[in-house]
């Protein structure tokens, strides 16, 4: 083998182990020991979220052993390949080459990704995410900006196989959406997805302006970690005022006909959350609760971050303000204004292809932004 690529195998296979490290393997066996030990209990059902919990606890733990276990399969492969290089001649030769070349830096590009996720290790990092996106400055084209950052994640979470529940949307009178409530439902989304918070621009065209004049519109992506019974957060119920309504915009044959949807007034904070997306009242009150828990949670966190920060002299650390620009006309590209990445293609990162810009966030973070 060349002696280029013998340092490059010796890389990945440094970079692997320390992931293996991180993971630490045999602890994650005997998680997943337990895990499938808990979900074959029958009883299991009977509470059903915990249930839910549960497998899908198992189902990414399983998940992160195949996915590390291959990834080692790959990289004592390669030798082999390489050494099949040296036996072919020829235009054989050069497309085997030229194969194994691919795979090396296929591989490169999976086993940085697995090392993306050993980053995840904040307090809320391993929880689920609730997702609030809502328009803001440019109008009809902001309403239409949000909509179409809401399917970006939920088009991106379906293409991993993570399971979306949307509690809330709040649609705009002409096109598009005033604001959203969605929970993507994955071991560690708050950790990953935490590092979309901010403020998303968008540059383009506007289909609603009859003189076709370029349009500048913004959103706000808010990312929180779902509560859990350990995280202390009372809410008394007398300091909630509930009002029911009758559910408005799109939806199934029992949406729009009764008062079902919930709006949850926290009075201490003045915090409104909205549920209308169940076909029942209970069911709609019983997830704002969810997401009022999850705010008052990031307000506590915010609250203890701030009396952190009052001790430090570098508060210019924050990120939660511009954060990514996505420009349609008159070129096209899309660019991380904290990490510098860009792509030429905003139509594929608003159809879901995000993982570069996310691997990337996380890796600022653990670096040079908030730990």
């Amino acid at each position: 083998m060349h002696p280029e690529v013998v340092a490059d195998l010796e890389s990945l296979n440094t970079t692997l182990t320390t992931v293996e490290k991180v993971m630490d393997l045999d602890e994650l066996r005997s998680r997943i020991a337990e895990l499938e030990m808990q979900a074959s209990d029958p009883e299991l059902w009977n509470d059903q979220d915990h249930a839910q919990q549960v497998t899908s606890r198992l189902s990414h733990a399983q998940s992160e052993m195949r996915r590390v276990t291959e990834l080692r399969s790959r990289l004592e492969d390669l030798p082999v390949l390489y050494e099949l290089v040296e036996m072919e001649e020829g235009e054989a030769q050069t497309a085997a080459q030229a194969d194994a070349d691919a795979e090396r830096a296929s591989l490169r590009a999976d086993i940085e990704a697995m090392e993306v996720k050993t980053m995840l290790a904040g307090e809320y990092d391993e929880r689920e995410a609730v997702v609030n996106i809502r328009s803001g400055a440019g109008g009809i084209d902001a309403a239409d900006w949000a909509q179409m950052l809401m399917r970006m994640y939920i088009r991106w979470a379906e293409q991993h196989g993570y399971g979306v529940e949307v509690y809330d949307t709040s649609y705009a009178e002409e096109a598009g959406i005033k604001s959203a409530t969605f929970v993507v439902k994955a071991p560690y989304m708050y950790g990953t997805l935490s590092v979309e918070q901010g403020t998303h621009r968008l540059v383009r065209i506007s289909p609603f302006d009859n003189q076709g004049r370029r349009q500048t519109s913004f959103a706000e992506v808010e990312v929180l970690p779902v509560v859990e019974t350990t995280d202390h957060i009372d809410i008394d119920e007398n300091e909630v005022k509930v009002d029911v309504y009758r559910s408005s915009g799109p939806g199934g044959q029992s949406v729009n006909t009764t008062d079902s949807a919930v709006r949850l007034t926290h009075i201490p904070t003045g915090i409104v959350v909205t549920c209308q997306n169940e076909k029942s009242q209970l069911q709609n009150k019983a997830s704002a609760m969810r997401v009022l828990a999850a705010k008052l949670l990031e307000r506590k966190r915010q609250e203890e971050r701030a009396q952190l920060d009052a001790l430090k002299s570098d508060s210019g650390s924050s990120w939660g303000n511009q954060m990514r620009s996505y420009v349609l006309h008159p070129y096209q590209m899309v660019k991380d204004l904290r990490t510098n990445v860009e792509g030429n293609n905003p139509t594929a990162v608003l159809d879901g292809d995000l993982d570069e810009f996310i691997e990337a966030g996380i890796r600022w973070r653990m670096n040079d932004g908030e730990a």
